[in-house]
């Protein structure tokens, strides 16, 4: 990912440096585990552990000759690790070390993850609270549906945000995996015992059936967890961005002071951040796809998922990292107009109550065909800018043989529509603090 969307935190999990460090961890944990039993001589991995230098710099020279990056590593501890560097990497393979220290990275990585989701839903869930009865007309097909309030529809947001961490929890516990069973997962020269000790330093389980790598399965339905929090987030940018719009202008990104909005016009407020948040989200949805595409390879192994995944799994992090973060400050400080959503709500005269008015008629006796006809009817004329919708009906003997004006009244009461919004707030989990 460019430095222009990593953040600080993530960009430094996924590091060659941090890298290189989980590597060293996972050559020690196996060694620890050996040396306890008694297979390598006492003091070996502290003494490894205080002697060994990592030089990133000096690993890519051995790795320019031996083109193979495991071995420049193991080379490159070895020159500063001394005699104790023979025990290092007894019975592993290269997918032993690389796949139990990718399972390091992906634990790290993940929390510092929900860290960022779990702001971003405290966000929601706290617009969702101070809007609770805000009301606003809801919407389908980009068309007005019938009312809502505004603290409803932050609240949906919360609330997917919430199993989307669920997701990502569910995913990462499954990542939590290594191996260090060999070059085909047979045992063949570490047991299960020694594997399980070692592992367990680490916070790993063992792959239970494993043949060269960890299976990738995992990481696809972890990059799938990933891409749909991305889905969400998207979900929020572009209901934030048609909010923005200047016809709509119900709610508003932050827009900071100093901040210019574009290079010819002064007057432009754009919805930034949110388009970035969309954008990104698309990066999201491929690195899925290339995680789906790791899950076949050949017999027990072949490395076609290695240049894939070096790449798409960092990045899917950091990008989310950084969705997560931007998302969070738009909500954060999100400019709601409520008397603009109150404006375009009363804007169609009435007719977001339309449905009102069929179910009284058609409680009042009328068939329900006759009655959708009768309200359609006036409804499209004042859609088209004729008479008010609601000064129709009160004219049409047709209405007024079957409602008196206070039945009719009692069809256009906004109260009607938002009486259970606290029973659906009961309903809701409250985010973690």
């Amino acid at each position: 990912m460019i430095e222009r969307y990593c953040r600080p935190e993530m960009a430094s999990v996924w590091s060659d440096a941090r890298r290189l460090e989980w590597w060293l961890q996972v050559e020690l944990a196996a060694t620890a585990a050996r040396e306890q039993r008694g297979d390598v001589p006492a003091g070996t991995v502290e003494r490894i552990r205080a002697r060994t230098r990592l030089d990133g710099a000096r690993m890519l020279e051995i790795e320019a000759e031996v083109h193979h990056d495991v071995i420049a590593f193991l080379s490159m501890v070895a020159e500063t690790a001394g005699d104790d560097a023979r025990h290092l990497h007894v019975g592993l393979t290269s997918s032993d070390l690389v796949d139990s220290a990718l399972a390091c990275q992906i634990q790290e990585a993940g929390r510092v993850l929900a860290t960022q989701l779990q702001r971003l839903r405290r966000a929601a869930w706290a617009l969702a609270q101070r809007h609770r009865r805000t009301p606003m007309v809801g919407r389908s097909h980009g068309v007005h549906a019938e009312p809502i309030t505004f603290g409803l529809k932050a609240l949906l947001w919360s609330e997917e945000l919430g199993r989307g961490l669920d997701r990502l929890q569910a995913a990462l516990a499954e990542c939590a995996v290594g191996k260090m069973s060999g070059a085909v997962g047979t045992l063949a020269h570490l047991d299960a015992e020694l594997e399980t000790r070692a592992l367990a330093r680490l916070s790993l389980e063992p792959e239970p059936v494993a043949n060269q790598v960890v299976q990738r399965d995992r990481h696809a339905a972890l990059a799938c967890a990933i891409a749909i929090l991305g889905g969400t987030m998207d979900k929020i940018a572009v209901e934030v961005r048609h909010l923005m719009r200047t016809e709509v202008r119900e709610a508003e990104e932050p827009f900071a002071e100093g901040q210019k909005g574009s290079s010819a016009m002064p007057h432009k407020r754009n919805p930034v951040r949110c388009e970035r948040v969309s954008g990104m989200a698309r990066l999201l949805r491929g690195y899925a796809v290339a995680a789906l595409e790791d899950q076949p390879l050949w017999h027990e192994r072949d490395i076609s998922h290695s240049s894939v995944e070096r790449v798409a799994i960092p990045d899917a992090f950091l990008a989310a990292d950084f969705m997560a973060h931007d998302l969070a400050h738009v909500l954060e400080g999100l400019r709601v107009h409520e008397a603009r959503m109150l404006a375009n709500l009363e804007a169609g005269g009435g007719l977001v109550h339309s449905q009102q008015v069929l179910l009284a008629l058609t409680g009042a006796g009328l068939r329900r065909d006759e009655a959708y006809r009768i309200v359609q009817r006036h409804a499209m004329t004042a859609f088209d800018g004729g008479t008010p919708f609601r000064e129709a009906l009160a004219t049409d003997p047709a209405v007024t043989g079957r409602l008196t004006k206070a039945q009719l009244a009692e069809c256009f009461d906004l109260g009607y529509h938002l009486r259970h919004v606290d029973a659906i707030f009961a309903r809701a989990e409250e985010p973690l603090a």
